[in-house]
């Protein structure tokens, strides 16, 4: 009997420190994975605040997953979780064998992408010319609550272009730029290059707005687009962020013979 006792208490034993075992290593496991996860965050916050900021543009490559692995001390696997995230957020695009590039952001809209007039009247086989009418820094103005919120802490870059096709014009742009957000702005010359143009090959952007509204030329539009007083028009307002920053506000203006504006869609899937 006390044999038989003595054998219990040995297994009764042997079992809690197996168990004891098992919750030790469950314990110990815990904090690596929570390190884990708190590192793949850490690594997509890194690469998302170079990309939105502008250090990394469209087409770059990012580092390779080796690379990151080195600069971070991790596993592939916490690497690879923060590249896939990038890239269902839409920020990279990867390439088998090529690595991950920053990708070209789209207007979250499904009918509109931001049109680049310059392209356009290319496509269309017709030579596209620009006159820079005015161009200044300025302040905000203080009664628009708009132009302080696309400010930010620095002043504003006021333009007013001309595109020509062919010679004739085509759209009448002002544009207002934050130079607190695109500082490389001031530098550009914008009397060769078109200020949209420019904006969408060098600035992401990840989110904009479109207003669009059909008006009629006053005086001073219709001398400059060469069309009758009071001709229809077609406007065009549209503000682009990146992130939470301002990038810029242009309103367009293009004589209704000018410009079609279609959209191409299809019914969502049923909902059960």
């Amino acid at each position: 009997m006390k044999a038989d006792a003595t054998t219990k208490r040995a297994a009764a034993t042997s079992a809690n420190a197996k168990g004891g075992a098992r919750e030790a290593l469950s314990s110990s496991t815990q904090p690596r994975a929570r390190e884990s996860d708190t590192l793949h965050r850490r690594i997509r916050a890194d690469i998302e605040q170079r990309i939105l900021s502008g250090t990394w543009r469209p087409g770059d490559r990012i580092p390779f997953e080796h690379e990151l692995m080195t600069q971070y001390g991790c596993a592939r696997m916490t690497v690879n979780k923060a590249i896939a995230s990038l890239a269902e957020a839409g920020l990279i695009v990867r390439r088998r064998r090529a690595g991950s590039f920053v990708a070209q952001p789209r207007i979250q809209s499904v009918i509109l992408e931001i049109p680049d007039i310059q392209a356009e009247i290319t496509e269309r086989g017709e030579e596209y010319g620009l006159r820079l009418l005015t161009r200044r820094r300025r302040k905000p103005l203080a009664n628009r609550a708009d132009e302080r919120e696309l400010a930010g802490k620095g002043d504003l870059l006021a333009l007013r272009c001309l595109h020509l096709a062919n010679g004739r014009p085509f759209a009448l742009e002002d544009r207002l730029i934050s130079l607190a957000s695109v500082p490389e702005a001031q530098n550009i010359d914008f009397a060769k290059e078109s200020p949209g143009t420019w904006l969408l090959g060098h600035v992401p952007w990840t989110q904009a707005e479109h207003r669009i509204t059909a008006v009629n030329a006053d005086r001073d539009t219709a001398a400059t687009l060469d069309i009758e007083v009071r001709a229809a028009c077609l406007a065009l307002e549209r503000r682009t962020w990146r992130a939470s920053e301002h990038i810029t506000y242009v309103r367009q203006i293009f004589p209704g013979t000018h410009y079609d504006l279609i959209a191409r869609f299809a019914p969502r899937a049923a909902r059960a």
